[in-house]
């Protein structure tokens, strides 16, 4: 805003939004909730949610998002990057995701209703901050989708020649689970889970029964070159394999009594992740040691084979290909709301803000994800475009930890001091990504706001020549 001009209607000196119970879009209920006026009951069916997910539902699809296929893969390169010292990145990044989590939580509180971050950033920080997280999710995770359908591909089908169309048809059938209720949504991802659990369990099991464990392998990681930034690389690599709590906030609007379940669910499944987490990269350092966690692209496979517990391998391949699946149910979910969220506020286009009147799902955002993610599996080579997702996500709750700052101590549950650091440990993290992402990241978020800025202009043409016809 320029020095001296005036605020915009219904917004402060800062650019954030004044809520009233007047307010078009949402109302703010006995307990200082804002919700959508269609989450209340009133409205079109065409734009309202159902809040049919109980706690349990919730941290189930916090797990699918966690417990992705990440953690079949991510130790190996956090391996490389500081030796035994990753499980000491593996705290660190667990301690900014929780930072993260209870700013996740405290905000999904107040703001129950779809879009995540998002929505926090418009009530909290102003337009354009919501702008830019939404964009960053969109963008960055359709992106994830397709490459997690193309890592279920792999798994699932050793003849390179099938990956893509059986990547396709996967896409499909998660998009027609989605299509037809949260609640079978929710029931999927609790059968994908058990078997992402129990294969993990096996890998742990043999790690430290199978006799091929030495202490030793925990030794040396001060002394290696990367020192402590190759700390905070491996810390940056294994963060992102925390980041689908936000999954659970994005769905806020289909929650049941979200005050009390949304930050309970966000907790409770970080906690279990970061647990599990522990158990897997903990015992497979102790099998592989360093240097062979870096070197393998499989290292539960190897892991397990190394502790004589060959019968094991297929185990472990089924259990990556449920773990991709998970994911990427969950980010068709995340992405479909996010994406109703922008559509309700005219930053994406209105169509997709439609919700089906018997699913009540937003049907129309994710049949158009869907699309999306077939064309970019078929055409387009992912390697380069994944690296904006962790650039993406970084800006994403550096935007929810600064949301959360400017809560009112009405609206707080966890001190402010928890978002500072989480503020400052993303922005640590993403000094430690590599140049191509971030350059890769700016150049997205650049196209995102010439996006917006041509979108208001228009908007304000189409005012502009309405007053004049009236």
């Amino acid at each position: 805003m320029l020095r001296g001009s005036a605020p915009a209607p219904g917004r402060d000196v800062l650019g954030r939004r004044i809520v009233s119970d007047v307010d078009i879009g949402s109302r703010v209920n006995g307990a200082g909730v804002l919700e959508p006026a269609e989450a209340r009951g009133g409205g079109s069916d065409r734009s309202r949610l159902a809040r049919r997910l109980g706690t349990f539902d919730a941290v189930v699809i916090g797990l699918g998002s966690m417990i992705g296929a990440g953690v079949f893969a991510a130790f190996a390169p956090a391996a490389e990057a500081a030796g035994a010292g990753l499980l000491v990145g593996l705290a660190v990044a667990a301690a900014v995701a929780y930072c993260n989590a209870t700013s996740s939580a405290q905000l999904a509180a107040q703001y129950p209703m779809s879009g995540g971050t998002y929505v926090y950033g418009r009530e909290r920080l102003g337009e354009w901050s919501g702008f830019v997280a939404g964009w960053g999710f969109v963008v960055g995770k359709t992106a994830s989708c397709a490459a997690m359908a193309i890592t279920f591909a792999a798994y699932a089908v050793p003849d390179e020649a099938w990956r893509k169309p059986v990547a396709v048809a996967a896409v499909a059938g998660l998009a027609a689970v989605n299509y037809r209720g949260v609640t079978r949504t929710a029931r999927l991802a609790r059968i994908l889970i058990v078997i992402v659990l129990a294969a993990l369990a096996v890998v742990v099991a043999a790690n430290l029964t199978g006799g091929s464990a030495q202490a030793g392998n925990l030794d040396g990681w001060v002394d290696r070159e990367g020192g402590w930034y190759g700390i905070l690389q491996s810390a940056g690599l294994l963060f992102f394999a925390f980041a689908g709590y936000a999954r659970i906030a994005t769905m806020g609007e289909e929650v049941r009594d979200p005050q009390r379940t949304i930050p309970r669910a966000i907790v409770t499944a970080l906690t279990i992740t970061v647990l599990v987490y522990a158990l897997v990269g903990g015992s497979t350092l102790l099998v592989l040691g360093p240097d062979g966690l870096a070197g393998t692209i499989a290292p539960l496979a190897e892991a397990v084979r190394a502790d004589g517990w060959d019968w094991a391998g297929p185990l472990v391949r089924v259990g990556a290909a449920a773990a991709a699946l998970g994911a990427l149910l969950a980010l068709i979910a995340g992405v479909g709301r996010t994406s109703l969220a922008m559509a309700r506020e005219r930053d994406l286009p209105g169509w997709l803000a439609r919700v089906h009147p018997r699913f009540q799902v937003p049907h129309h955002a994710e049949i158009a994800l869907a699309l999306a993610v077939c064309v970019l599996v078929l055409a387009v080579d992912l390697r380069g475009a994944i690296g904006f997702s962790s650039f993406g996500v970084l800006i994403y709750y550096l935007i929810a930890n600064l949301s959360a700052f400017t809560q009112p101590p009405g609206q707080r549950r966890f001190p402010r001091g928890l978002q500072i650091v989480g503020a400052i440990g993303c922005l640590t993290l993403i000094a430690t990504l590599p140049v191509e992402a971030v350059l890769t990241g700016i150049g997205v978020f650049a196209a995102g706001l010439i996006y917006r800025l041509l979108r208001l202009r228009r908007r304000r043409g189409d005012s502009t020549a309405t007053g004049e016809l009236s």
